[in-house]
């Protein structure tokens, strides 16, 4: 005698029962259609207000002054009241309109089924998509313009404060902000006739004084300069701006081994050459000399620049040269630049090549 129980097929395919579904109850907008449409209306009214307000964040941003002369609101900067409301409330409408979407105007009639294995069957598949057409079918966003059109303004509409808040980050690279300080990614405080001086005591420094192999930190004169009062011309922030940017390195080698650049040929001083102190890989600072190559080695990833040709790259992950400074000397013989770095100083950024 067996002692195996035949089960009933469908207690096989499910091994606990479905204890079914509550009676569906209709909603208003399901039985009268001027409901759905008063629903379809107010899911829109959100959208469009949060538009209103992603308008009103770019309104507010340049409306509002900061700085020394503060607007106010209820006692609080009014640009920061402001912007965070008007882009708090575009978010917040989006959600609340997708929200009022499903509960009142999307498909709400409930469903089972039994949990699959995790690798699915391609009628599975198959019947996964057909599901999500027939989801995209009961959102009803095909059949309802006005609330489409409506959310993908109000998304698109987020894109205006992107846009604003990203522009805000600082300067486009070509442009020119405040020269005098040396502001702005292409431009440092270099300039016709600037004093090269030593870094930290900031004393001048004679072609004459230098021979065959020193390797000297330095700055422009400006850095470390006094006005009429006795105060530093730059101080603070500025002071840190210009340094970051602006640090040299002046070696001089045998003219003989120097191999000019395309239009360098008058960038040196009796093989005096001065090249920035910033690697161009990642921005670390360099001053690593191999005397008798003429290479300078970034310490931070080892990439390595020829400065008898140009600041080279000649090992190491820096794309680019090393950016050189034209120098000369001044009436006295100190040595002074020529002009700004004709090309960005520090790391690569997106709109440089690999020159």
């Amino acid at each position: 005698m067996s002692n195996e129980i035949d089960l009933p097929e469908s207690r096989v395919a499910e091994p606990i029962a479905d204890p079914g579904h509550a009676p569906h109850v209709w909603r208003p907008t399901d039985l009268d259609p001027k409901a759905e449409k008063r629903a379809e209306r107010q899911v829109a009214g959100f959208f469009i207000a949060s538009i209103v307000f992603a308008i009103l964040f770019v309104v507010s941003y340049f409306t509002f002054e900061i700085g020394e002369e503060w607007d106010t609101i209820l006692g609080m900067g009014a640009s920061t009241v402001s912007l965070g409301v008007t882009l708090g409330l575009a978010l917040l409408l989006i959600g609340v309109g997708i929200i009022q979407w499903a509960r009142k105007l999307m498909g709400d009639q409930e469903i089972s089924e039994l949990r699959h294995p995790a690798s699915s069957t391609e009628d599975d598949r198959a019947g996964a998509l057909a599901a999500l057409d027939l989801g995209i079918e009961e959102s009803g966003i095909g059949r309802r313009p006005l609330v489409r059109n409506t959310l993908l303004g109000a998304v698109g509409a987020l894109g205006l404060p992107a846009i604003v808040l990203l522009r805000d980050l600082g300067p486009l690279p070509s442009e020119v902000v405040d020269p005098e300080r040396g502001k702005g990614l292409e431009h440092t405080l270099w300039k016709r006739g600037e004093r090269v001086v030593r870094d930290v005591v900031g004393t001048p420094i004679l072609a004459s004084e230098l021979e065959v192999g020193d390797l000297v930190n330095c700055q422009p004169e400006i850095l470390l300069a006094f006005d009429e009062k006795g105060n530093h011309v730059l101080h603070g922030v500025d002071v840190q701006v210009g340094k970051s940017k602006a640090s040299v390195i002046l070696l001089r080698m045998e003219p003989d081994d120097i191999t000019h650049g395309k239009g360098r040929e008058n960038w040196t001083v009796d093989g005096i050459v001065a090249y920035s102190k910033i690697c161009t890989h990642v921005g670390c600072p360099i001053s690593l000399n191999e005397r008798t190559t003429h290479h300078l080695l970034c310490p931070c990833h080892q990439s390595t620049f020829d400065l008898a040709d140009s600041g080279r790259v000649v090992f190491g992950p820096a794309a680019r040269a090393l950016p050189q400074l034209p120098i000369m000397v001044d009436s006295e013989g100190y040595l002074v630049a020529q002009s700004d770095f004709t090309e960005p100083v520090g790391s690569s950024y997106w709109e440089r090549d690999s020159k």
